[in-house]
C-alpha cells in the first residue's frame, strides 16, 4: 500500500507538470526562464568577474532600469529612500519641526512648526544650527539629505542642537525631543470675497480629506456661498483621496472614476450621496503641474458637469501604480492599471516604453509650441468624449480645462528668467529676512508686511545683492521687469515670515486664474451649460 501511494503521488506530479506547460500557455516557461536567466548571470558575475563587485549595489542599480522599459512610471524605491517618498502622502513624520536652508555651508532656521518640538524646546526661526550631538553641522559636505538624517529620528528620541543665534557670540545647546510632524495638504484656506471660499490642495495624502473638510467647515462658518478648490502644481498620490473629496460635491451615484488592465478587472467608484456640499458653485483650478490624483478629481467635476475647470492643460498621467514591499523594504511602484474619467477617456498621455526622453520633455515641448500662451495651440490627439450635459471633452493627454487662461509674458526679460531660475531671488529672500527679522516682526498680517515691503525699494537691493553673486545688472530690463521682480521677492519674505498660506493669499492678489473665478462666481456661471446651450451661446456671440 505505502509502495502504490507513492506511485499514485508521483503520477500526480508528473500530471501536474505536464498540464502546467502545456495548458497554462509560454508565459509561465518564459518568466521562469528568464529569472533563471537574471540569477544565473549575477551568480556568473560574482564568481567569475575580474575584479571584486558589490551585488547588492550592482542590483540596486539594475532595479530602476528594468522598470524603466515598462513604463515611466513604474519605479523602484531603495529601502533609505522609502520613508522620505511615503513622508508627504502619510501626513505626519518624526523629526523636529523646522522648515531650513543652507546656506554658505550653515544651515538656517527658516520657519519653526507651531507648537511643534522645536518650538517648545526654544529654537526659534533665524537660529543657524552649528553643531548636531556636539559634533560639527557646517561644511561643504552638509546636505538637505544629510541634514533631514540627521535631524529626523524615531519618535521620544533626543537631539542636542548647537546654535548660533542674531546678536549673541556664543553657541546656545537646545536639546529637543523629537515627535510627531504633521504635513499639511490643505495649505490655504481662507474667503477670496465676502462670498467666494478658497481651498488649497498641495497633494494627495492620507489625511487630504479629513484636512478638507475642516477647511469646508471653516468656510462655512464664515457664510461661503461659493467655493474654489486649487490643484495646481498637485502632483496627485493617493486615489482614495480623490475620490473622497469627489463624493462631497457630487449627487448619488455619479461615477467618479474607474480603472482597468489587463490583470486588473474594472473598478467603479460612485458617488453615495452623502456629500454635504452637492449644490455649492465650484470652480478647480489646473495647470501643466496638476496630476494623477489631482486630474481624478478635475475630471470627476468636469465629466459630470458639477463645476467649471478654469487654468491650462494638465500633466496627463493616467496610470495606477500599486505598491510591494521586498524583505529589505524596498518598494516598487508597479502600474497594475489605467484610470478613466467618468466620460470613459483615458487622461495618460503618450509615452514609449524604455524611452521616457520625450515624455520628460513634454512640459517643454508644450510650452515652446505655446500652449501656455494660448489655447488655440492645445493638440487634441485623443478622441472625443461628452460629459453628462453633452458638451465636447478629449482624452489622450490631461484634462484640457473648460476656461482657459494663459500665463503672461508681457515684462518677463532674460534678466528676470535669470534671476527666478538661478535660484538669486530665494536665496535673497532668505537674506533679507534674517538681516530684518527683527522688523518684519512687527507685522502680523500679510497686507501690512506687503504694503511695508513696497516702501523699502526691495528690487534695487536685490539687483545690488544679485551683482555681487555674479548677476550682471541690466538696468532697463530691471525697469521693465519690476512688477515681476517686486511681486516675486516680496513674496518669498512673506513666505519665510508668515507661513504658506499668507504666500498663497499674496500671490493670488494679481493671479489672473483667480480673477477669472471670482468673474464666473459673480457672473453666476459655475454650473455648465448643457452642450447645446453652450454651442448657441456660441453662435449668439459669433453674430
Amino acid at each position: 500500500m505505502p509502495m502504490m501511494m507513492a506511485l499514485c503521488v508521483v503520477i500526480g506530479i508528473m500530471i501536474g507538470t505536464f498540464y502546467a506547460n502545456h495548458f497554462s500557455g509560454n508565459r509561465l516557461s518564459i518568466i521562469n526562464s528568464s529569472s533563471n536567466k537574471l540569477n544565473n548571470l549575477l551568480h556568473i558575475i560574482d564568481a567569475q568577474y575580474v575584479d571584486s563587485v558589490n551585488m547588492n549595489d550592482l542590483v540596486e542599480k539594475a532595479m530602476p532600469q528594468i522598470l524603466a522599459e515598462l513604463d515611466p512610471h513604474s519605479v523602484y524605491i531603495s529601502a533609505k529612500d522609502v520613508q522620505m517618498a511615503n513622508d508627504d502622502l502619510r501626513g505626519s513624520f518624526s523629526g523636529v519641526g523646522i522648515e531650513f536652508t543652507i546656506r554658505e555651508d550653515t544651515l538656517h532656521v527658516q520657519q519653526v512648526v507651531g507648537n511643534g518640538p522645536a518650538e517648545r524646546a526654544g529654537v526659534i526661526a533665524g537660529d543657524k544650527i552649528v553643531t548636531v550631538d556636539d559634533k560639527p553641522f557646517t561644511g561643504k559636505k552638509l546636505t538637505n539629505e544629510e541634514a533631514m538624517h540627521r535631524l529626523k529620528g524615531p519618535k521620544d528620541t533626543k537631539v542636542k542642537l548647537g546654535i548660533m543665534r542674531y546678536g549673541e557670540k556664543k553657541i546656545r545647546n537646545i536639546v529637543v525631543t523629537r515627535g510627531e510632524i504633521p504635513t499639511k495638504s490643505v495649505t490655504a484656506t481662507y474667503m477670496l470675497d465676502d462670498e467666494t471660499g478658497y481651498i488649497r490642495i498641495k497633494n494627495f495624502g492620507e489625511n487630504t480629506y479629513p484636512e478638507l473638510l475642516i477647511a469646508l467647515a471653516k468656510l462655512t462658518q464664515e457664510n461661503v456661498q461659493n467655493l474654489c478648490i486649487d490643484l495646481r502644481g498637485n502632483t496627485g498620490g493617493y486615489l482614495q483621496s480623490a475620490v473622497q473629496i469627489a463624493n462631497e460635491f457630487l449627487p448619488k451615484n455619479r461615477l467618479i472614476v474607474y480603472t482597468e488592465g489587463l490583470k486588473s478587472p474594472r473598478q467603479d467608484f460612485r458617488s453615495d450621496g452623502r456629500g454635504s456640499y452637492q449644490q455649492i458653485p465650484l470652480v478647480v483650478l489646473i495647470d501643466e503641474g496638476s496630476a494623477s490624483a489631482s486630474e481624478i478629481l478635475a475630471g470627476a467635476i468636469q465629466d459630470n458637469d458639477r463645476g467649471t475647470i478654469i487654468g491650462r492643460r494638465s500633466f496627463g498621467k493616467g496610470l495606477v501604480q500599486q505598491p510591494f514591499t521586498f524583505g529589505d523594504q524596498s518598494v516598487i511602484r508597479l502600474t497594475i492599471a489605467r484610470y478613466y474619467t467618468p466620460s470613459g477617456r483615458c487622461i495618460q498621455k503618450p509615452y514609449t516604453a524604455g524611452d521616457n526622453k520625450d515624455y520628460e520633455e513634454d512640459i517643454l515641448a508644450r510650452y515652446e509650441h505655446g500652449e501656455f500662451f494660448s489655447q488655440d495651440s492645445i493638440k487634441h490627439e485623443g478622441k472625443a468624449y461628452h460629459t453628462t450635459h453633452g458638451r465636447t471633452v478629449y482624452g489622450g493627454g490631461g484634462i484640457t480645462p473648460d476656461i482657459f487662461v494663459g500665463e503672461d509674458t508681457t515684462n518677463i526679460t532674460s534678466y528676470y528668467k535669470q534671476a527666478s531660475m538661478s535660484g538669486q531671488i530665494i536665496m535673497f529672500g532668505y537674506t533679507y529676512t534674517d538681516e530684518n527679522r527683527q522688523k518684519l516682526n512687527e507685522y502680523d498680517s500679510m497686507e501690512e508686511m506687503a504694503s511695508y515691503l513696497k516702501k523699502q525699494n526691495i528690487v534695487d537691493k536685490f539687483a545690488t545683492y544679485a551683482e555681487k553673486n555674479g548677476l550682471k545688472r541690466r538696468n532697463l530690463m530691471i525697469e521693465r521687469s519690476h512688477k515681476l521682480l517686486e511681486r516675486y521677492i516680496i513674496s518669498r519674505v512673506i513666505y519665510n515670515m508668515l507661513k504658506e498660506e499668507a504666500w498663497i493669499a499674496y500671490l493670488n492678489l494679481d493671479d489672473p486664474a483667480i480673477e477669472k473665478t471670482l468673474r464666473v462666481m459673480h457672473e453666476k456661471k459655475a454650473f455648465p451649460e448643457t452642450g447645446k446651450a453652450a454651442k448657441n451661446n456660441r453662435s449668439q456671440k459669433a453674430k
